[in-house]
């Protein structure tokens, strides 16, 4: 689970939100409410608090501090930092809020950045060595996670690392923008911010810091009686590793636990939670289905556990493995033999738990990666460190989203609440994550379960009564998701979407996914005002005056930090303005685009360079000025020129390679190079198409089921961002100007992976919008593959539907919140469903057929949309 999720889910139980110390239960630190010094400059945002001194400029590179603190000790360690700092002119930031400070502690935290409370940025490396000396009198005591992606001054909670202190982009070796410092010969460079020190090629160590260099280096572990082979998963709290006992030459696991670090619920840190581990193995020992406690030893303050390594596979593996729903072509006959397999699973998985209830236990964290099953049959359960007593009747401190307990259960009821998710899970894999937001959905669920599956009904039934409980819940319906009922529901996902408008927020109009709380987030295409304004606009609901005045406001003054690219930026709110008829904020909002380094950007379609010269190109053609084409040509010859050959990209995509697909692959400048060929008739344009396209190809695998996916190496992707469903939308344009065997052949590849009949999300970039959206956009069924049905796609969205304000809205990315946004929420979902039951033709921006911009072309007349919604009943049944 990605951290910052569950860092937004914080502020409110439907929506993911800020914790600015204005929305929830989540006040401030103390410090925050100081007056700002006099003569200095104070910036806020949704986690740091910025403070620097106006009179001296803070260089914008070098040498930072950072505080490590304990959370009884983080008010102490903050105050002391501003007491000392701002007399002297030293520029620095803190975090917020505990809530903040505990998530980004939390044991899925981000390694490499986790433990910093304070980032002071010293002048010059004589304010460094004085500051730090100082300090660490003054915070003496003062103790804290070690911060892994620095070097530890002494023994106490200050920590240095030499990086930028200004925000400065470059492109990374992925060929994406990241953070930047210069190098020796005054060139952009990425900035290392791991999970190890590393210090640049460029930059001397100073000598003051040599000795505890040298004490970081002298801790190793060529004394212990093990060795590791391999590792098994890191997380904030420490690592999981494959070794080898050297005394016996068994194979063991150990479990390390950083001290003060993985903070859970109950601010335990790990260390805590391992030791607690340790005693829950001695209890449970003799059990088949607990791996044997071995060890238990400490190595630099770092813990160590030791146990038996059970060569077995997650259950959450195989259910990935066997999982058929997601298959193309699937018949009954392998749903069938599923189904038989999960209700020989679900038993052995309840006996295990009884096993521990017998000794007392209640296992607290249960989920498939906690269950392993071995070639001969065993089923064991690893992770004990939130397990807790029966007779406590308590609660576990880290829990699994989509099986966790709701607060009325404590104790045994824990673990038999997630033995009903889990029975639900494996027939609807991650969907129970949605139960917090309307638990009665689980009867819709198991509904579409005993629909899909043979499987008995009292075994759904009994998974039903056990998440439902005693507490009165009432199933609200879901409407029919079919040409008959869009009108409907194309009114109840608007009435949603209405319900959620806040026009009082400067950050956000529409609730969205936790990237609208990125500078101009709350505003751009994707995750933003501009793409919801779109898509009820391509929908047919109309205009919505007070929204579009908060847009244009917006555009015109951007905040700080706003990105220019079409999804991510100011380029696509002008798309939208111009669409809307604010021709002259469009163009406006353009002029603010072009005065920024647009050249820097990186080649994609979502925030880079080919997205800028669509738009261009689009602009061009709707405002017939010859200014925009000619730039938009230009950009053309700058994305062929970076561009490179068919081969100039690894075969794994993403990580530390670039990415393919349409969003942020290769895809995207192919998709470019066709509009300029269908606007200049320049067939080299075409040429330049075919070796983007054989780039993003070149990543992409074929499946045993005729799919063709974007192979990340540890997964394979269909999807429309990064996927291969996007992929094929750009080789269907391709394809109605060239003919190519290979193309056809993988056009064919691309279609078969919207024969899926399962999606863990709803949403138009990840999920299963994105392939209604692709087949509506040219990537309808070949006559060989004659399976695809989009009208069962489209039903199948009913999977995700969820009641809100009295209409129709859907989980965004995680699944963990509602959104609204275009990206991942209910409004794309609204304009993917448009792409198929609208009566006027929808298409993603650029993907119309060739010959059209691509834009929408219908009469927009503002006819009081929203006044015509609050006029009607909310939605009850269809």
């Amino acid at each position: 689970m990605n951290d910052q999720y569950e860092l937004y889910c914080l502020a409110d139980r439907l929506f993911y939100d800020t914790l600015d110390g204005r929305r929830g239960d989540h006040p401030d630190f103390a410090l925050v409410a100081r007056d700002v010094p006099d003569g200095w400059a104070h910036e806020a945002t949704d986690t740091w608090m910025h403070y620097a001194p106006l009179a001296t400029r803070t260089p914008a590179q070098g040498w930072k501090i950072h505080v490590s603190a304990c959370l009884e000790d983080a008010e102490q360690a903050m105050e002391a930092v501003w007491d000392y700092c701002v007399p002297r002119g030293i520029a620095f930031k803190f975090l917020r809020n505990r809530p903040v400070m505990t998530m980004l502690n939390s044991k899925a935290a981000a390694r490499g950045s986790s433990g910093k409370l304070v980032t002071i940025y010293p002048l010059d490396e004589g304010q460094l060595e004085l500051t730090l000396k100082e300090l660490d009198e003054l915070l003496r005591g003062v103790s804290g996670p070690y911060i892994l992606s620095d070097l530890r001054y002494g023994e106490g909670p200050l920590y240095v690392r030499y990086g930028g202190f200004t925000p400065r982009r470059c492109l990374g070796g992925n060929g994406e923008l990241v953070l930047a410092v210069e190098d020796g010969e005054g060139r952009l460079v990425p900035d290392a911010r791991g999970p190890a020190f590393h210090l640049p090629a460029w930059v001397t160590l100073p000598g003051f810091l040599e000795p505890h260099l040298a004490a970081r280096n002298a801790v190793t572990t060529n004394d212990l009686p093990y060795t590791i082979e391999s590792v098994i998963q890191f997380s904030n709290g420490g690592g999981v590793y494959l070794g080898r006992d050297l005394r016996t030459d068994e194979r063991v696991v150990l479990k390390e636990a950083r001290p003060h670090a993985g903070l859970d619920a109950a601010d335990r840190d790990a260390v805590a939670r391992l030791a607690h581990e340790r005693d829950m193995l001695e209890r449970l020992a003799g059990l088949d289905a607990v791996p044997a406690l071995l060890d238990y030893f400490t190595l630099g303050d770092h813990h160590f556990l030791v146990q038996e390594f059970v060569d077995g596979n997650p259950l959450q593996r195989l259910l990935v493995q066997r999982y058929p729903l997601t298959r193309a072509g699937c018949d009954q006959e392998t749903i069938a033999g599923y189904t038989r397999w999960v209700l020989d699973v679900l038993p052995k998985v309840r006996q295990a738990v009884e096993s521990l209830h017998g000794r007392g236990v209640v296992f607290g964290d249960l989920h498939p990666n906690n269950i392993l099953l071995t070639g001969e049959g065993r089923l064991v359960l690893i992770d004990y460190e939130v397990a807790t007593l029966a007779v406590d009747r308590g609660r576990a401190a880290l829990a699994h989203p989509a099986f966790g307990a709701p607060p009325d259960r404590q104790g045994v009821d824990v673990d038999v609440y997630a033995l009903a998710c889990l029975c639900l899970g494996l027939f609807a894999p991650q969907l129970t994550i949605m139960l917090p937001l309307d638990r009665a959905k689980v009867v819709h669920l198991a509904g579409l379960v005993t629909e899909t599956f043979p499987v008995p009904p009292e075994v759904v039934e009994e998974a039903v009564r056990t998440i439902m409980g005693t507490a009165p819940v009432t199933a609200r319906p879901i409407p029919r998701l079919d040409r008959d009922g869009w009108p409907r529901v194309r009114e109840a996902m608007c009435r949603a979407i209405m319900a959620s408008a806040t026009p009082d927020r400067e950050d956000r109009l529409f609730p969205g996914d936790v990237a609208q709380f990125q500078p101009g987030g709350g505003v751009n295409l994707a995750y933003g005002a501009a793409g919801v304004l779109y898509a009820l606009a391509a929908a047919g609901m109309g205009r919505f005056p007070e929204h579009e005045d908060w847009l244009r406001r917006k555009a015109l003054a951007p905040g700080r930090g706003t990105g220019i690219g079409f999804y991510d930026g100011l380029h696509g709110v002008a798309y939208v303005l111009d669409l809307l008829g604010h021709r002259q904020d469009a163009l406006d909002t353009v002029d603010l685009c072009l005065r920024e380094k647009w050249e820097s950007l990186e080649l994609g379609l979502f925030g880079g360079l080919s997205g800028v010269g669509l738009n261009l190109l689009h602009l061009g053609g709707t405002t017939r000025e010859q200014t925009f084409t000619d730039l938009a040509l230009q950009i053309v010859d700058l994305c062929a020129d970076r561009l490179g050959g068919p081969d100039d990209v690894p075969e794994t995509s993403g990580g530390a390679n670039p990415r393919a697909g349409l969003m942020y692959g290769s895809s995207g400048p192919a998709l470019l190079f066709l509009h300029a060929y269908e606007r200049t008739g320049d067939t080299s344009m075409l040429d330049r198409a075919a070796v983007a396209l054989r780039q993003d190809l070149r990543r992409c695998v074929s499946g045993e089921d005729g799919t063709l996916q974007v192979s990340q190496g540890w997964r394979t992707l269909p999807y429309l961002d990064e996927g291969s469903v996007g992929i094929g939308v750009v080789l269907s344009r391709y394809l109605a100007h060239r003919d190519d065997d290979d193309f056809r052949a993988a056009l064919d590849g691309c279609r078969r992976v919207t024969e899926g009949r399962y999606f863990v999300q709803p949403g138009l970039f990840t999920g299963r919008s994105g392939m209604i959206a692709a087949l509506a956009a040219g990537l309808g069924p070949a006559p060989h593959y004659p399976d695809i049905d989009l009208a069962e796609q489209i039903r199948g969205l009913s999977w995700h539907a969820l009641p809100y304000g009295g209409g129709l809205a859907f989980p965004g990315d995680q699944l963990l919140r509602l959104s609204m946004d275009f990206a991942t929420g209910t409004a794309g979902v609204l304009f993917a469903m448009g792409t198929a039951l609208h009566d006027r033709p929808v298409f993603l921006p650029f993907t119309g057929p060739p010959g059209g911009t691509g834009a929408l072309t219908m009469a927009l007349p503002v006819h009081g949309s929203a006044e015509r919604l609050r006029s009607h009943e909310p939605l009850k049944e269809v």
